[in-house]
């Protein structure tokens, strides 16, 4: 899997995970834009936003059913609730023979003040219930955990002065 933080402005973040060898890959069926729970058990892409030196963090859940969520903790899976947005993320899923996209556009004002640490994830389901954890760092492979900090590798700076 290849993740890309492809960029934002005032008004979105955009986000690209793109899937080779996806010929088995399971896309959930369309359900409509709206919130849902539980959207790790199939394939979802998951973004994780935390600011350096904080405990909190945000995680963001987007399907390719186009349901999604959005959470805050205040640590470590501790304190989750759900985080208001001011409006929906725009989803979308592109799947090919072998290869499959999903891109991600979130609204900037429902998230905190950059900078952030990162963590860019996905859960991927294949055919016959398979299922594997994907990030751009698993601090213990044998046991994966997004919500372990030591996942949040990826950096976006504060936005620059002009």
């Amino acid at each position: 899997m290849e993740t890309r933080f492809i960029g934002f402005d005032h008004e979105w973040v955009r986000v690209r995970w793109k899937i080779l060898g996806a010929a088995r890959l399971v896309v959930p069926p369309f359900a409509g834009k709206g919130r849902d729970d539980g959207l790790w058990n199939t394939t979802c892409f998951e973004l994780f936003l935390q600011t350096p030196g904080d405990k909190a963090y945000v995680e963001l859940n987007l399907s390719p059913s186009e349901r999604w969520n959005a959470y805050d903790f205040e640590g470590r899976r501790e304190g989750m609730a759900e985080r208001p947005m001011p409006r929906e993320p725009e989803c979308t899923m592109r799947k090919g023979t072998d290869m499959a996209i999903f891109d991600a556009a979130i609204p900037a004002a429902g998230l905190p003040a950059r900078p952030w640490r990162c963590g860019i994830t996905a859960v991927l389901e294949e055919e016959g219930g398979i299922k594997s954890l994907w990030a751009l760092s698993h601090a213990n492979p044998a046991a994966p955990d997004f919500h372990d900090p030591a996942c949040f590798t990826f950096e976006v700076a504060a936005p620059s002065v002009a």
